[in-house]
């Protein structure tokens, strides 16, 4: 009888299973919406009545309509890379042309022409063919944990089909709504007196973080996948293989989608697509073109934050014309005063827009702008306002660059002379300290824990720190002046001040805030020089001859460290007590070439980033989920799940001690 009753439930699962890929995949339904509904209650009537054969992965997990406590950070376990955008069909052969550069003369180039779905990038990893987790994209390195959500998408299959499907697998794709839902979405939320979503990306991301899932489930989200993040297990040779092993595993890819042999072809399919885009039942803002073959995308590789092998042709901005208010100025973290326009509201592509960056007073000079003066505004790439041009010239008082900062009224200047942005050079700017003092604590940089905003902000105004070194000078008599601060809250916060002083120099370099070095730059720096007053020393030439530094960011290091406030800085730093250092790691480790591992937990000397950095330099492969396959689980403080599977799994976990052990 048992027996009976499980098989029963797994035939009624996979006869549900292939009624989805037959709706969503290949959009030919079998049965009317009364019948499926009757399988799944059938279903989930069974499952009541026997919960020993309830399954996570079943059919009826979709139903869910619980509400969630909030969402915890899901590392990817391949970084999710934005797109460089292209404007023009000019722009799009130069973008070929560097494709060309960086493979070999005579190799053969084909492309995958996508559209580029209005919606909101998802990673969902499949570990032995079943749905694990979901991500946003967040950071492109660490997104929030959408799991729940994603469970309601019905396009999203539970369990891949068919054969040959990789152990793990991370998909990439977009999540959207249709227009047809979009506006009824809308409409009910009309007559429910609420306010309106804007467009229906805005609505999209909106539902996939909410809370209730039973919410998100009424709201039709819908998933096409377009690409592909880490894999193992099975060998895919190019992207177009790969769009049609989806639709074998039960995963949605556009159809729309075309392998070009030429740009010629790629052009042509965007001039389509650019004229007919109003067809399909979706919006749409561009097309992604990708190099087909999956080894020629590995040799290409990336920048900082784009791959080099794909970009986004997107199609002509809407635009729009209002009048401008005022003219405002930002100070920026690195003491840049940048020009703002502040806008009569206009809708622009379903977005009210209220300003716009006038990215420097070049740019008010090169377009003649006034107060008063109507312009033509658009959003370059449908995501950012930018002022094309004044099209009605009201305004009377021409604009004049101001000769003090809006923060401090201390005096800007340009650096030099071939510079567009005025700076504010007063070390002790509000504004720009403020801004600094924050991202130097951050967890990616020093990581202080407990000086967030409010604090520094009483900080700079009780005049207590003015540089990032009086950090170190605070006594429990200064923080008890703050607001709301007792004994133990002052303690606590002086702890973790001197825990900071022990951070590895990657980890100071990034604080620094040295404009164009982000966290992966900062460890590519710390590694080649390993002692902060090499790097110092460090010339133009010197920094250029690093693969991953290029002449912008050489200059913008080489700047940084001749100013004589840098100076200084490092000087009172290095009084401190601070770290200056950091181990260089040797090309490969013997205990660790060729080894899966994972990271759980929080690591006292790395950031998750960077101890997955150094275990692929030393011959690894770090991946976020835990399998059989896994050979080493290094485990933190406040280690999870992953703990526990790796414990039931038997696999071998380490501590952080043994992992640096390990890389020597």
């Amino acid at each position: 009888m048992r027996k009976d009753i499980e098989k029963k439930i797994a035939e009624l699962r996979q006869v549900i299973r292939q009624h989805d890929y037959n709706y969503y995949v290949l959009s030919q339904p079998k049965i009317s919406d009364k019948e499926y509904d009757d399988l799944i209650r059938g279903l989930k009537e069974l499952e009541e009545q026997f919960p020993q054969f309830q399954s996570t992965d079943s059919p009826t997990a979709r139903l869910s309509g619980g509400i969630l406590k909030g969402f915890a950070a899901l590392k990817h376990c391949q970084k999710m890379f934005s797109l460089d955008n292209t404007y023009s069909f000019a722009e799009l052969k130069d973008w070929e042309a560097r494709v060309r550069k960086g493979l070999k003369q005579e190799e053969t180039i084909e492309f995958v022409a996508e559209l580029k779905i209005d919606g909101l990038s998802a990673n969902l990893t499949y570990e032995d063919g079943r749905l694990l987790s979901a991500a946003t994209r967040g950071d492109g390195e660490t997104g929030e944990d959408v799991t729940a959500n994603i469970k309601t998408i019905r396009a999203v299959p539970l369990v891949l089909l068919g054969k040959n499907i990789p152990d793990f697998m991370e998909i990439r794709g977009e999540v959207y709504i249709e227009d047809k839902d979009f506006q009824a979405l809308n409409e009910e939320r009309q007559l429910q007196g609420e306010d309106l979503f804007a467009n229906p990306r805005n609505a999209a991301s909106g539902t996939l973080k909410l809370l209730d899932t039973a919410l998100v489930a009424k709201r039709r989200l819908n998933f096409f996948a377009h690409s592909l993040g880490e894999y193992q297990g099975k060998e895919i040779i190019s992207q177009w293989e790969y769009l049609l092993k989806l639709k074998d595993w039960g995963l949605r890819a556009n159809p729309n989608s075309k392998l070009c042999v030429n740009l010629n072809e790629v052009i042509s399919c965007c001039k389509s697509w650019q004229e007919k885009r109003e067809i399909v039942n979706y919006e749409i803002d561009g097309v992604v073109i990708k190099v087909n073959d999956l080894k020629q995308q590995r040799a290409l590789g990336s920048t900082m934050k784009n791959p080099r092998w794909a970009v986004a042709y997107k199609f002509p901005a809407r635009q729009a014309t209002t009048d401008v208010l005022d003219i405002i100025f930002n100070v920026g973290r690195t003491g840049v005063v940048t020009p703002i326009a502040r806008l009569k509201p206009v809708e622009c592509s379903g977005v009210i827009i209220k300003q716009a960056t006038l990215h420097n007073f070049d740019e008010i000079k090169r377009l003649g702008i006034k107060v008063g003066d109507r312009i033509l505004l658009e959003r370059a790439g449908d995501v950012i306002p930018k002022i094309v041009k004044v099209v009605e010239r009201k305004g009377k008082k021409a604009f004049i660059v101001p000769e003090s900062c809006p923060a401090c009224s201390g005096k800007i200047i340009k650096e030099k002379a071939e510079d567009v942005a005025f700076r504010c050079i007063n070390p002790s700017c509000p504004a720009q300290l403020e801004r600094g003092l924050l991202h130097f604590a951050s967890r990616a940089a020093i990581d202080i824990e407990g000086l967030g905003v409010v604090v520094v902000k009483q900080l700079v105004e009780l005049k207590l720190v003015k540089n990032f070194a009086d950090i170190y000078k605070l006594k429990e008599s200064d923080l008890l002046e703050l607001e709301l601060f007792k004994e133990k809250k002052a303690n606590n916060l002086l702890e973790g001040i001197k825990i900071s002083k022990t951070r590895p120099l990657s980890r100071l370099i990034f604080a620094l805030g040295i404009r164009h070095v982000g966290e992966k730059a900062a460890y590519v720096l710390a590694q080649n020089f390993q002692q902060l007053d090499d790097l110092a020393q460090a010339d133009i030439e010197r920094l250029e001859k690093i693969y991953e530094i290029g002449p912008v960011m050489a200059r913008a290091v080489v700047d940084y460290f001749s100013l004589p406030q840098s100076k200084k800085l490092i000087l009172a730093l290095k009084e401190a007590g601070l770290n200056f250092k950091e181990t260089r790691l040797a090309a490969q480790s013997a205990a660790l070439s060729g080894k899966q591992i994972v990271f759980t937990g929080e690591l006292k000397e790395f950031s998750r980033q960077q101890a997955e950095g150094l275990a692929r330099q030393a011959g690894a492969n770090a991946t976020s989920a835990v399998s059989k396959n896994t050979d080493f689980v290094v485990a933190g403080a406040n280690s999870g799940s992953k703990f526990d599977k790796a414990k039931k799994l038997g696999v071998k976990i380490i501590d952080e001690r043994q992992f640096q052990e390990m890389l020597k």
